[in-house]
């Protein structure tokens, strides 16, 4: 529908997928979240430097190795142990936590049930502090309510989707600005500079 209606370039962020990018025949640059993440970890939280970056899932291990070796700090991951029939999965925290801040980072925030769950699994492994990091929160069904109830200091998300409603109901959500990478993007793939550059760094 996009390329039909004339598009001759898309300019996305932290697809789902990657391999969608395929299915189009026009140009697709996929900028990721990453640079935004770490410069809001750097400049909000204190004790950054003492803090396990974590995957609520095994799929995210790609992407909280790449935030943890940026920052310099050690990684974790939940793992799901599937039970038999009619018996609930187990989540399992793979990495050591205690006395550390755990920051849970994730692509995408929908009903927030797994991240939740994740959330009220660190402290009790010695987590001192919660946070979670998502580039887009869709915060669909009770999302909010189970945010309000986690044991989150905060939920930061990107402005992909705006925030501002669910930000009236819930304090914990927090937003960073992923505005300017999108513009320097356009600016560069207008100008015809690298847009790889962004692959790794924030525009100031």
């Amino acid at each position: 529908m996009l390329s039909v209606a004339g598009a001759d370039h898309i300019v996305t962020m932290d697809l789902y997928a990657s391999r969608i990018q395929g299915f189009f025949d026009i140009p697709v640059d996929n900028l990721y979240a990453e640079p935004a993440v770490l410069q809001w970890i750097r400049e909000n939280i204190a004790e950054w430097k003492n803090c396990i970056i974590v995957s609520p899932d095994a799929g995210g291990a790609k992407r909280v190795t790449s935030i943890a070796d940026r920052l310099n700090v050690e990684f974790a991951l939940i793992h799901k142990e599937k039970k038999k029939v009619n018996e609930v999965d187990q989540m399992v925290l793979v990495g050591d936590v205690k006395d550390h801040v755990g920051i849970l980072v994730d692509d995408m925030a929908d009903t927030c049930s797994t991240v939740c769950h994740a959330a009220d699994k660190l402290p009790s492994a010695g987590a001192t502090k919660v946070y979670a990091v998502l580039t887009h929160g869709i915060f669909s069904g009770p999302a909010v309510s189970g945010v309000n109830n986690a044991a989150f200091e905060a939920v930061v998300v990107t402005n992909t989707i705006p925030q501002e409603d669910k930000m009236k109901h819930c304090t914990k959500i927090q937003v960073t600005d992923i505005s300017m990478i999108l513009a320097e993007a356009i600016r560069r793939a207008h100008s015809g500079e690298s847009v790889s550059y962004l692959f790794s760094h924030a525009p100031l």
